[in-house]
């Protein structure tokens, strides 16, 4: 019988089995791509370009049952696994070698309740995605910098942007998450529910499970602005240093 050779959590070389492999397959709204697979070699990069790791197995999540799946197959195979959401970590951390990568970077719905002014952002959603629905509205999330950042991991980690001096980080903004645990059960967290999870979540980054949706509070915001990048010569034009404070002033 044909085999699948993966890593566990020690990087050791483990098999499983081709039935194994069909059958959890067979659970999956979304793709399980192996190395023959036509779209494996573009679903292991990532942004940073210079990060050349290649997973045994990559799960192309379409939801959370998927995801679900997922982490009920990684740990009951005692499994090395990462999860990807946007792949914009500069140290490759969404990829391995030799594992399972959990991909959610298909999930990218965003709806906006513009009377409650909130948005319920699925984990694979990248800034620009998030940005799109809310300017709609003239609302605002207060994320990061650049569109495609995943919000996922900039959230996790903290989260600064544009609107943080006004607003806050983006964890400060979070109004609930839900995520699946090491048990593969969903559970939906915020300060009501579940509430030292949300806590460990806000900052913790992704060590306490798989994120599969993040809702937001959004700001009242107008799309207009504007970016000063200045350059000054230190002993040149010392002149220039006496404008940063009212510049300072006008900002948010």
């Amino acid at each position: 019988m044909n085999t699948l050779e993966l890593k566990n959590r020690l990087g050791e070389p483990i098999h499983i089995d081709q039935e194994t492999i069909d059958g959890f397959s067979r659970k999956l709204r979304g793709s399980l791509l192996l190395k023959e697979h036509r779209d494996y070699e573009m679903a292991r990069k990532v942004w940073n370009g210079s990060i050349d790791k290649k997973p045994a197995m990559i799960v192309r999540c379409q939801g959370t049952a998927d995801v679900m799946a997922s982490v009920d197959f990684v740990r009951d195979h005692g499994l090395l696994f990462s999860v990807r959401a946007g792949g914009h970590n500069v140290s490759g951390a969404s990829v391995n070698d030799g594992g399972v990568v959990i991909d959610v970077s298909q999930m990218r719905s965003v709806h906006v309740d513009p009377h409650a002014r909130i948005a319920r952002v699925e984990a694979g959603a990248r800034l620009g995605d998030l940005d799109h629905e809310t300017v709609a509205f003239d609302l605002a999330a207060p994320v990061g910098l650049v569109s495609e950042t995943g919000v996922a991991g900039l959230t996790l980690h903290g989260g600064t942007g544009w609107l943080t001096r006004k607003h806050g980080l983006s964890i400060d903004n979070l109004h609930a998450i839900e995520i699946v645990t090491a048990e593969g059960k969903m559970l939906r967290t915020s300060v009501d529910e579940h509430p030292n999870l949300f806590w460990a979540l806000c900052g913790g980054g992704g060590n306490f499970g798989v994120v599969t949706q993040f809702e937001f509070r959004l700001h009242p915001h107008r799309p207009a602005g504007f970016y000063l990048h200045a350059n000054i010569c230190h002993g040149k034009c010392s002149g220039g240093y006496d404008c940063l404070p009212k510049v300072h002033g006008c900002c948010p």
